[in-house]
């Protein structure tokens, strides 16, 4: 990734590789089950809010399914919400009661977690909320739940940004020396250019980085200190770039995209706009063929379960990485000369020289793949590895794929093409 020298960087080439992870969203925001943000979009006190956290009781909590899930999916490592905006804690801090011990629940929720993806070959990384809705010196903002209560505002005008810096601080320190080799940290969110914003300043965000680098030199970070040129990779959110991202001089970055199954990142019951297991690979080599990851997000339950819907999703996304996983692990984006058919995708392994050709509309028996006359020397149907014939198209340099009529029986055809070895 291309950075400023300024500060220093952990090492991307497992996270381009890996190429595809799980997403958990997980908090009290579970029980009332209508978005992550219900504290902030009802405008709830901390005394309504309080009914969730003498109930929180998620006696169906079963991380190895979780991993397992993840692993069947193809996914290569998960991220996890330590504290989402809300405040709540998932693990033991000794900075707060505001934690899963102090529930009806009474054990930490996070360490069962890193065991059981870890168990699975899955790296791990921890989400962290910069926001608090719950810390007493966490300053009422325009994000906060009770905003647009006067009272409240004036009561608590004195909160100390500092202080609550300071707490971020201990809590990452616990986060980073208590759970072994952490892979990624993902902080969310700053707003500095917004009424009673909050940024690099309101952070500290110099301390923050000096900390996490001295602790795990290692760890991946994400985009969200308001500080230009200290992250390891840029995080695209509901959105598919148009292409390869880049930065100020053109040079491509390392990004991921983190998307949800569904409209909302916590459990949300009634919520209806549930994407498709096509869609959700279209997004996956989609971002690949582009030089991204997808982060993909699971919300569980208030019992400790993945959704219904999300696990019926992940087993079809399964069912198509075992056969078809070699054309997003390792790959990026094709070589400039090589574009892509309509309809379709490339990613492209530069180590095994080998271009997969992704099929999101299946053509009429022909498809014609420019510049690659001279550079072909075979071609399979990935899924299965049966031989796809193709003739050289005469004065050009392009060559014609020729295609079942019917289309194969999964979601997104993939064709692997062999090229040659460079003269």
């Amino acid at each position: 990734m291309s950075t400023s020298n300024q500060y220093p960087h952990g090492d991307t080439s497992w996270f381009l590789r890996d190429r595809f992870g799980m997403f958990i969203h997980w908090g009290l925001y579970a029980l009332p089950g209508r978005h992550e943000w219900v504290k902030n979009r009802e405008k709830l006190g901390d005394a309504h809010y309080d009914r969730y956290f003498r109930h929180f009781y998620p006696d169906l909590y079963d991380p190895a399914d979780w991993a397992r899930r993840a692993k069947r999916a193809g996914m290569k490592y998960f991220v996890i919400t330590t504290k989402h905006h809300e405040g709540f804690c998932l693990w033991n801090t000794a900075c707060t009661d505001y934690k899963a011990p102090k529930t009806p629940w009474g054990k930490d929720l996070l360490r069962p977690a890193l065991d059981a993806f870890r168990s699975e070959g899955l790296r791990v990384g921890f989400y962290y909320s910069l926001l608090d809705w719950h810390h007493p010196q966490f300053p009422v903002d325009g994000f906060h739940p009770q905003r647009d209560d006067p009272a409240f505002r004036e009561m608590h005008k004195h909160r100390d940004i500092k202080k609550y810096a300071a707490y971020v601080r201990d809590q990452v320190e616990e986060l980073l020396t208590g759970y072994g080799s952490v892979d990624i940290m993902w902080f969310d969110f700053s707003y500095p250019g917004e009424e009673e914003g909050k940024g690099r300043e309101q952070w500290e965000s110099e301390k923050l980085l000096e900390l996490v680098r001295r602790l795990q030199p290692n760890i991946l970070l994400n985009d969200r200190l308001d500080l230009p040129g200290s992250a390891d990779f840029k995080t695209p959110e509901q959105y598919q770039p148009t292409g390869p991202m880049m930065d100020e001089d053109g040079k491509p970055v390392v990004w991921e995209a983190c998307h949800t199954f569904s409209g909302s990142w916590g459990y949300h019951r009634d919520e209806a706009t549930w994407k498709s297991v096509e869609q959700l690979l279209w997004m996956l080599i989609d971002g690949v063929s582009k030089g991204g990851n997808l982060l993909l997000n699971v919300g569980p339950t208030a019992r400790g379960e993945l959704d219904y819907r999300a696990r019926e999703r992940l087993d079809g996304i399964g069912d198509w990485m075992r056969q078809n996983g070699r054309a997003i692990y390792g790959c990026g984006p094709a070589p400039a000369e090589l574009p892509a058919p309509e309809d379709c995708r490339y990613t492209y392994n530069a180590e095994t020289r080998r271009l997969y050709l992704h099929f999101f509309a299946w053509p009429l028996k022909t498809l014609e793949l420019k510049n690659l006359n001279g550079k072909l020397k075979y071609a399979q149907l990935l899924h299965d590895g049966s031989e796809m014939t193709y003739k050289l198209n005469q004065n050009s340099s392009s060559v014609l794929l020729e295609l079942p009529v019917v289309k194969p029986p999964l979601a997104v055809p993939v064709v692997e093409l062999f090229l040659a070895e460079e003269k």
